[in-house]
């Protein structure tokens, strides 16, 4: 069998408008080529497919049987024609990589990847997990195009960073059954008696926070810690109020209550590309 996509084409535009003559003009040919095409089709597959005894062609069983099939072979060519434009535009990569951390819930970015999703269909979205330096450093070489990290006082030269519209509000936490947890309020300095789970983000020993500590690699490993018990911590609400545990409890401080602003960044060396740009666009137009 030799039929083409314009064959298939012309069969399925002529079950869709019930006539030779109105796809001929459908799709800009004449009628004899809409004909031939079918009179072709119907030899290569050695099928009658339409029955022509009445004024308006009518679909036999086996065309009925084989529509199907010819509207799934159209939809593919169509999809992969759609891959090789995508893949031949050297503005729009084919991956996109967006490190991020679990202060900056990802919620308020959802509705982006939505439409992400509805205007790239063939560009890979991919999320990674991680805090501080680590984000800066997966940005620098090229292993995500996009982070989303806690504002830092200086970037490295090679990163662009943007404000984001969010602020992120921190809050102090501790399990449940700490002792903690049983004061109506917390001064400092009974807190900073107590062990602190931070994360392991300071550099070396400048950033390092004073007393006892224990130390995590995220935010969601220092919240199982908190919940076991082991400490109290300084914790996004956004990420309490999506795990709604039920295992720890806001600890009031008055002397301590902030917001964190975030930032997104790049990387000049390796830029994000089509794709990429208007992502960014997406989350910074909030």
């Amino acid at each position: 069998m030799r039929f083409t996509i314009d064959m298939l084409k012309i069969f399925s535009e002529i079950t869709e408008h019930g006539s030779f003559s109105e796809t001929a003009r459908k799709l800009g040919k004449s009628q004899s080529a809409v004909s031939t095409a079918i009179a072709n089709l119907e030899i290569d597959t050695g099928l009658i497919l339409f029955d022509r005894s009445k004024r308006y062609p009518v679909l036999t069983e086996e065309g009925k049987y084989l529509i199907g099939y010819a509207r799934d072979i159209l939809e593919a060519a169509e999809n992969m024609e759609k891959a090789v434009i995508r893949l031949t535009e050297t503005e729009s990569e084919k991956r996109l990589t967006l490190v991020l951390s679990d202060m900056y819930h990802i919620s308020p970015g959802y509705q982006a990847m939505h439409k992400f999703a509805e205007k790239f269909p063939f560009v890979e979205l991919e999320l990674l997990d991680s805090e501080g330096q680590d984000i800066i450093s997966l940005i620098q070489s090229g292993r995500a195009q996009i982070g989303l990290v806690a504002t830092q006082d200086k970037y490295p030269a090679d990163i662009i960073a943007t404000r984001l519209p969010d602020y992120v509000e921190m809050g102090v936490f501790a399990g449940k059954n700490h002792p903690l947890a049983k004061k109506s309020k917390v001064s400092m300095s009974v807190l900073l008696k107590e062990r602190q789970i931070c994360l392991n983000t300071f550099k070396e020993n400048a950033d390092k926070p004073q007393g006892k500590i224990w130390l995590a690699s995220d935010y969601m490993m220092i919240l199982e810690m908190v919940e076991e018990g082991f400490g109290w911590a300084e914790l996004p609400y956004s990420l309490l109020e999506y795990y709604q545990s039920e295992r720890i409890v806001k600890l009031d401080i008055p002397e301590k209550k902030y917001f964190i602003s975030a930032d997104i960044i790049r990387s000049r060396q390796f830029p994000p590309g089509k794709a990429g740009n208007w992502f960014t666009e997406q989350l910074l137009s909030k």
